[in-house]
């Protein structure tokens, strides 16, 4: 397993320690891909995780979301089946995956159909932290020419 060093990073970069934290744990934490899963983004602040979690129903699934982190655990129930088990090659183990989220990222939605479980995932930006124009010396700036159709909305 090759390691990136970050060191000359951490060097000259301020607030930037959990990012590198992440990357290096994950490096470490890579060897389990159970279950499966796809991470896909559906726009500019859209995106989807798909795990296949075939054989746990929704009450075997857990899903907690937290500031920055997604855990998504599954937990299966002793079943009993009733002939003799000659060959078993169907995972039938609890699992527990994690995800690190961006700020602002907040789940949408959960479904579980046909043996994978949807996640939407949205990422919300709060409009104090969106970009502004700021004054300087006290002069106007540029303004954002409305259009018609904005001016018909604040009348």
């Amino acid at each position: 397993m090759s390691r990136f060093d970050f060191t000359p990073y951490r060097r000259s970069t301020v607030g930037f320690d959990r990012l590198f934290d992440l990357l290096e744990n994950q490096a470490r934490n890579s060897g389990d891909n159970y279950p499966p899963f796809n991470i896909e983004k559906r726009g500019d602040d859209d995106y989807r995780i798909t795990l296949a979690v075939a054989g746990f129903k929704p009450a075997d699934l857990d899903i907690t979301a937290q500031q920055n982190l997604l855990v998504v655990q599954g937990r299966k129930g002793d079943e009993t089946t009733e002939g003799e088990m000659l060959h078993v090659g169907i995972a039938n183990r609890g699992f527990e995956r994690r995800f690190e989220l961006a700020d602002y990222v907040r789940v949408d939605n959960a479904d579980l159909a046909d043996g994978l479980l949807v996640i939407d995932l949205v990422r919300e930006v709060p409009d104090a932290m969106k970009p502004k124009k700021i004054a300087v010396n006290g002069q106007r700036t540029l303004e954002v020419v409305k259009d018609d159709e904005d001016e018909a909305n604040a009348a």
